[in-house]
């Protein structure tokens, strides 16, 4: 098996982030702690070209506008031309007709390769009824079967994410047990996610359905790390040793501690 973790540092990939203003800092950071080499760029006159030259393509959509989709669309069928994966979080899909539209928007013309959020947000996009809090999406039923229906209908990698996570391309289901209840207590951790799955996918690009799952994994791990190092301090050290566990994390340590079924 493939060091993902390992090659990530060995190779340092550019991670093109089109991410939202409450976030960037934070992903950055932790895309450094992990390997990658982050640039941050949303201007029309180049997102074509960084996308185009990059090892993954990150679109979240957390602090959206009409001009800020119509550059994301532009980046990410330059990357689609370029063969680079582009992974796309639907921040709040289903809280707002806008943000929904927009989402299904890119995905309707761009070729996104991973799709995450939670079940709340990916339901909004597969029209399923549920129940969406602001970015907390929450619905009742199979989140399995929604993972893998979105995965069929957007023909794409799916990643769901909350107490468990599926990650599926609508054939091959992976749930990963790794995290903690912390991580939703720092703002931006899920964000970052999508920029860790970005990375993975950008140097596991031939298995994007492992190379999702590995990030989800590692995530996870990091974040149960962090907790045990700091839960009679708070959150505000959580933060802290969460980036520190992003960068001390080896590849034996996933092996070790992962929790998975396949």
């Amino acid at each position: 098996m493939i060091n993902m973790l390992e090659q990530i540092r060995e190779t340092n990939p550019l991670v093109h982030c089109m991410t939202n203003v409450v976030v960037t800092n934070f992903t950055a950071n932790g895309l450094l702690a992990l390997g990658a080499s982050p640039v941050m760029a949303y201007a029309k006159e180049e997102v074509a070209d960084l996308a185009s030259i990059a090892g993954a393509l990150l679109l979240n959509i957390g602090t959206l506008s009409s001009e800020q989709i119509d550059n994301m669309v532009l980046a990410g069928k330059a990357a689609n031309k370029a063969g680079v994966p582009v992974i796309m979080d639907p921040v709040g899909a289903g809280a707002t007709t806008f943000r929904t539209s927009m989402s299904k928007r890119i995905l309707d013309e761009v070729d996104v390769a991973i799709l995450r959020g939670n079940a709340g947000e990916i339901a909004s996009l597969v029209d399923v009824e549920a129940n969406v809090k602001g970015v907390d999406g929450s619905m009742e039923g199979d989140k399995i079967e929604l993972a893998k229906q979105a995965a069929l209908h957007f023909s794409c990698t799916v990643v769901v994410t909350g107490e468990v996570d599926v990650i599926t391309d609508g054939s091959i289901v992976h749930t990963v047990y790794n995290g903690h209840p912390w991580l939703t207590k720092v703002v931006g951790t899920g964000c970052l996610l999508g920029g860790v799955v970005a990375s993975f996918a950008a140097v596991g690009r031939e298995d994007l359905v492992n190379a999702a799952k590995e990030a989800v994994t590692y995530f996870g791990i990091a974040g149960e790390k962090a907790y045990e190092k700091t839960k009679e301090k708070g959150i505000g050290s959580f933060q802290e040793a969460f980036l520190n566990c992003l960068f001390t994390l080896t590849d034996q340590d996933v092996d070790e501690l992962r929790r998975t079924e396949a």
